[in-house]
């Protein structure tokens, strides 16, 4: 009876285990190019903490705001007070004690202050406001970003797989050609030199094999990175077909529209504004202010005591001299204007240079998938003639040997050719600002 205790024990706890390690297990996450690239706009830490510095400068343009809006506060304070005569008059009087006190004072009420004429505070809330709009351009270009190295790294893991089934193809061609060679050695119409040197072909298709499938793991585990997935997650790509697709850009390639759309330059431009707008309120701090504020409240030696009592001001406050520190930061100002203005010359430079070397990379690439898929066919065609010269006798399998190892280069120079062109058209989009809007879709 304690053998059998013991044996459903030992079941028991299998099973446990078993379905840990089923439930551990997660289908594969299949995804397309698309799906990836919203994935990571949603999930990726850079793409988060953009929005979060959004967030952010939202909130500092509300803390700019709230110096321009009424400020309201509560005060209730019971103090006793006891004061020394001889040090608030400075000397000792006859007749009278050293001190006052103590006696108690009570005051409750609200009171309140609001700028009435103040440019600075007004300057700052418009310069806040643009440097929201400088953050929310920043946040599209981390997106703009992080969507090309999505699809960089999604190419990438595409052309791996493309290698794995080129090689694939190429060790079952290998084969083909192995066994062939063994059948004619046995038939007495080839050497056994012509079956080693199959074989050693085969074997150099199987080490090219496998070297392309760890390259194609190891850029699913790249992509896997960026999507911000769980490591025990597996993921298989979707769009291998489209790998072998030349699609057409589909939108203006022209600098203006680079210009206009890139984020990188609204972000410059709102900080222009915004340091222009830092500027004027430099300069304006020159000028008076009015304020105004009071307090309402209830006062007395106690609580039961107090009666009503208010105060109400009107605060006019004019610079004279600031030892030379609007001074400073009104030429402080100018040469951050300066600044960004080179700034500006030199983002324009490497938009100019980064879209006209995309468009000449990507028409260059077009030209070389038609050459590649030529010159696949061709080699095909040459693997084809060898193969039946190697089996009529006529030539021994040297020109078959000969005809896979351009085979083997004609297909890495295909999936060469295809990777660069998908790239370049990436990389144009991007340098239109663009990229998002064409691969998001």
């Amino acid at each position: 009876m304690r053998r059998l205790r013991i044996s459903w024990f030992t079941l028991a706890l299998f099973l446990a285990g078993a379905g840990g390690v089923l439930a551990q297990e997660k289908p594969p996450l299949k995804l397309t190019l698309a799906e990836a690239v919203r994935m990571a706009l949603r999930q990726n830490p850079e793409v988060q903490i953009a929005n979060l510095d959004v967030a952010e400068s939202r909130e500092d343009r509300s803390i700019a705001r709230s110096a321009l809006l009424p400020q309201a506060n509560l005060q209730v304070s019971d103090a006793a007070t006891r004061r020394n005569l001889e040090a608030f008059i400075g000397r000792r009087i006859p007749g009278f004690t050293q001190h006052v006190g103590p006696f108690q004072t009570f005051q409750a009420g609200p009171g309140f202050s609001a700028p009435i004429f103040d440019l600075t505070l007004w300057r700052r809330w418009q310069a806040s406001s643009q440097a929201l709009e400088g953050t929310r351009a920043q946040e599209l270009t981390v997106r703009e970003q992080t969507t090309l190295l999505v699809v960089s790294q999604y190419l990438g893991a595409l052309r791996a797989a493309a290698d794995v089934h080129a090689a694939r193809s190429r060790v079952e061609l290998a084969q083909a050609l192995y066994d062939q060679a063994v059948e004619l050695q046995e038939q007495g119409i080839s050497t056994a030199l012509d079956t080693l040197r199959a074989n050693v072909e085969l074997q150099n298709e199987k080490q090219r094999l496998i070297t392309a499938e760890t390259a194609h793991k190891t850029a699913l585990y790249g992509l896997a990175r960026l999507l911000n997935l769980d490591p025990h997650q597996e993921t298989e790509l979707t769009d291998e077909m489209s790998f072998f697709q030349t699609p057409q850009f589909g939108a203006v390639e022209s600098l203006e529209s680079a210009y206009a759309s890139r984020p990188e330059m609204d972000a410059l431009r709102a900080r222009e504004s915004g340091a222009r707008l830092q500027q004027k309120a430099v300069s304006e701090a020159r000028l008076p202010k009015i304020n105004v504020g009071g307090n309402w409240g209830y006062v007395g030696a106690s609580a039961p005591t107090a009666i009503p009592s208010y105060q109400y001001q009107v605060t006019l406050e004019v610079p004279l001299f600031t030892g030379g520190r609007i001074h400073a930061e009104n030429a402080k100002a100018q040469l951050e204007l300066k600044k960004l203005d080179r700034q500006k010359d030199d983002l324009k430079s490497r938009i100019a240079l980064e879209v006209k070397t995309a468009i000449a990379q990507l028409d260059a690439a077009r030209n070389e998938v038609q050459v590649a898929n030529l010159g696949v066919k061709l080699s095909k065609d040459e693997v084809d003639q060898a193969r039946e010269r190697f089996q009529a006798g006529v030539a021994n399998n040297i020109e078959v040997t000969t005809a896979q190892d351009a085979l083997s280069r004609a297909n890495d120079n295909q999936i060469a050719a295809l990777y660069r062109y998908n790239q370049a058209r990436a990389d144009l989009a991007h340098a239109m600002g663009q990229i998002e809007k064409l691969y998001a879709k």
